[in-house]
């Protein structure tokens, strides 16, 4: 070792130098097998869903891999054949689309407008916005419920819709807003002395530049939404509700129908699941961008 080697391994501080011994194989497969550790619930889940009932009452999901031939897919055959869940699903969809795609159109306009727009009072605005995530929903539960029964949307699909909408908006402008303001402003003038009017700098600028922002609000409320069950069993139509309420009624009414419920509960994970895988990119680049900025 040369004495400059000497030199700069002195000068560096204690957190770099745990830092750099951390990074070695031993803590990669520790991080390895903490992510194990919290799959086995999802893995555990998927195998009892391909178990007959007897099998799941009589032994845990383990026993598959001492007996394979437990594995079977009747469970899923009964689910897709059960109207209940099969109806609940595409409930779901009707209220998590509309839902995400809102409070993403929604939060950008005016994480946009915070950002870059001047307005009387537009600090003071934000501050309220940024206020209202303080707000639990369940605060907003009674008085949202007359107001919805007077407007003639309790128990309706496009209520739902709005109650998570409204909820969602206060984060989603918040982080947009944030996001937005580290554009470059000579970007920005740039193409305004191009003759790009704000319409145009919104559609063509800022919402490519914040796509990997968008694309994380988007997967945050997906999975917010598709997985809320307090607010579906409130506000939602009893007769055609969302698939938590389903699968919760299914419990209710048959008790030893535990194939079908963990087949249903697997599959309406599969969902969000399927959506952050293929849109993981995005999310750790809005992630990444915005521990940088």
């Amino acid at each position: 070792m040369t004495t400059l080697d000497t030199a700069v391994r002195a000068e560096q501080s204690l957190p770099a130098r745990i830092a750099a011994r951390l990074g070695g194989g031993a803590v990669r497969l520790f991080l390895v097998a903490v992510g194990l550790f919290w799959l086995t619930p999802t893995v555990g889940l998927l195998l009892s869903s391909l178990r007959d009932k007897r099998d799941i009452a009589a032994s845990g999901w383990w026993q598959v891999f001492a007996h394979p031939a437990q594995l079977t897919t009747d469970s899923y055959s009964k689910l897709f054949h059960n109207d209940t869940v099969m109806e609940s699903l595409g409930t779901t969809a009707l209220i998590t689309v509309p839902a995400t795609v809102l409070v993403i159109l929604v939060g950008a306009l005016a994480g946009y407008a915070f950002a870059w727009l001047d307005f009387p009072g537009r600090d003071w605005w934000f501050m309220a916005v940024v206020g209202l995530l303080v707000v639990p929903v369940q605060v907003a539960l009674i008085p949202v419920a007359k107001l919805f029964n007077t407007l003639g949307i309790f128990e309706s699909t496009p209520g739902v819709v709005l109650f998570h909408t409204a909820f969602g908006l206060p984060f989603a402008v918040f982080l947009l807003r944030n996001f937005f303001a580290e554009i470059p402003r000579e970007l920005l003038e740039a193409a305004r002395l191009d003759g790009a009017g704000e319409l145009r700098l919104f559609l063509r600028v800022v919402l490519p530049l914040g796509g990997p922002a968008i694309a994380s609000l988007g997967i945050f409320q997906f999975l917010w939404v598709w997985n809320d069950m307090l607010i579906a069993l409130i506000f939602a139509d009893s007769g055609h509700p969302p698939v938590t309420v389903a699968l919760q009624q299914q419990v209710r009414q048959f008790g030893d129908n535990i194939d079908i419920l963990a087949s249903g509960a697997f599959l309406s994970m599969a969902v969000p699941l399927a959506v952050f895988f293929a849109f993981q990119r995005q999310f750790v680049s809005g992630v990444m961008a915005g521990a940088v900025k």
